[in-house]
């Protein structure tokens, strides 16, 4: 039996997975306000309430950098308490079992690489747009991760350089001008409602595809897949999305835009969760 994690910005998510298959799903709100400790005693609460089951391996995809290599969490941007924390070690230390942790971008790439919409694609870009914006890149079987474990960090390219200030400190973030969190706040509604109204879409397409763009032209992937609550949005969302990257995409530029929404929905990084655990 394999335990997997999912950590989110706004929600977190536990299943447990055995012979290729989903068998229990438990999914909470995030108590941003309760900080690490709050999110701890949840995720033991519930492990302890699958006492029946007995894991052999747990993987984790946290909402936040993480130090591949160190196994340890960098910090969150948007939940205080997690800077320099050893979360593998905690789940470890209630499992029992080995634990392997990444950001949740990159494990939502492996999931939908090995399990989803980029299933057979290969160079893979899958982008989180949901509570923050994050990036995963995946090639010939492997999520690549750069020297320091920031590799495919699209969140924090500036798009807009005389933009608002963003979480992380700098103006005009791709994250700061487009996801979920700041819309609520610029906006005064949740980015489900936004995304009715094919007006601000239409406005809100730009941004996103000047993020996007950067992704294109550096990575050339094959296949871009978006998960993430915003993603959900379906061809509201996509059609106008992809009109807008052919416009902005360098004219002399054969790089294909094939970009589609997640198919394993919410649980992109919980299927990614349960494949690292496996790696």
């Amino acid at each position: 039996m394999i335990l997997a994690i999912d950590i989110g910005g706004t929600k977190f998510t536990l299943a447990a997975f055995g012979d290729n298959q989903m068998i229990r799903r438990e999914s909470r709100a995030t108590d941003a306000a309760g900080g690490r400790e709050w999110m701890l005693a949840q995720i033991g609460e519930l492990i302890q309430s699958w006492r029946d089951l007995r894991f052999e391996r747990c993987g984790i995809g946290f909402g936040g950098p993480v130090d591949f290599a160190a196994q340890r969490v960098v910090l969150s941007t948007h939940v205080g308490g997690w800077r320099d924390f050893d979360l593998a070690g905690f789940v470890r230390d209630l499992t029992g079992a080995p634990v392997t942790l990444d950001n949740d971008a990159n494990v939502g790439a492996i999931g939908e690489a090995e399990f989803g919409a980029g299933k057979g694609y290969s160079p893979l870009f899958y982008m989180t747009l949901s509570t923050g914006i994050g990036g995963g890149i995946y090639e010939a079987g492997r999520v690549w991760r750069g020297a320091d474990s920031y590799g495919g960090e699209i969140g924090h390219l500036t798009i807009r350089p005389d933009g608002p200030e963003c979480l992380c400190g700098s103006r005009g973030c791709f994250e700061r001008m487009c996801c979920g969190l700041h819309l609520a706040r610029d906006y005064g509604k949740p980015a489900r409602e936004l995304m009715q109204d094919a007006a601000f879409v239409q406005r809100y397409v730009v941004d996103l595809a000047l993020g996007l763009k950067a992704a294109i032209m550096l990575l050339n992937p094959q296949r871009i897949v978006i998960g993430g609550g915003i993603s959900k949005a379906g061809d509201r969302l996509f059609v106008p999305l992809r009109t807008e990257l052919r416009r902005q995409i360098t004219a002399w530029s054969g790089a294909r835009i094939d970009l589609v929404p997640a198919v394993l929905g919410d649980d992109s990084v919980l299927w990614g969760a349960y494949r690292l655990a496996q790696l």
